[in-house]
């Protein structure tokens, strides 16, 4: 089973929200975890990490709000999540103590080839792919 973490989760959604908006409008950080239903402390922390990598786009004061970018709608689903999970293997071979079996097993080899499919399979995919309907209408309605 793949699983994603809890905070690549949180990014994909809230991600997908702010995409299914109209063209120039923007949402609250509090009105998007509200519609998510995810806490605002960690909606903000995605908030951050999104910024950083350009997917979203963020202005203080009256009039302000989150958007995403023409970058973030259009970019590849399997680069987010590479991007949000980072580069560990799914097994902890060099972890404390490190696997006796490190040196000569076939299983981490396998999982790696996995993870790269899992990857692969979501390249095609871009963020603007997730909201085309019927998921967008329903992102709308949300909140």
């Amino acid at each position: 089973m793949v699983r994603l973490t809890k905070f690549t989760d949180m990014a994909l959604r809230v991600t997908m929200r702010l995409a299914a908006a109209e063209q120039g409008a923007t949402l609250t950080t509090q009105q998007v975890a509200d519609a998510m239903a995810i806490p605002y402390t960690h909606t903000a922390k995605v908030v951050a990490r999104l910024q950083h990598l350009g997917v979203l786009e963020a202005h203080r004061g009256r009039g302000g709000g989150l958007q995403v970018t023409g970058f973030g709608r259009a970019a590849s689903l399997g680069w987010l999540v590479r991007e949000l999970e980072g580069e560990e293997e799914v097994v902890a071979c060099e972890g404390d103590p490190p696997c006796p079996l490190r040196a000569a097993c076939r299983l981490r080899g396998a999982l790696r080839e996995a993870q790269q499919a899992f990857y692969a399979a979501l390249d095609p995919l871009t963020v603007g792919d997730l909201v085309t309907s019927p998921t967008g209408p329903v992102l709308l309605s949300l909140g």
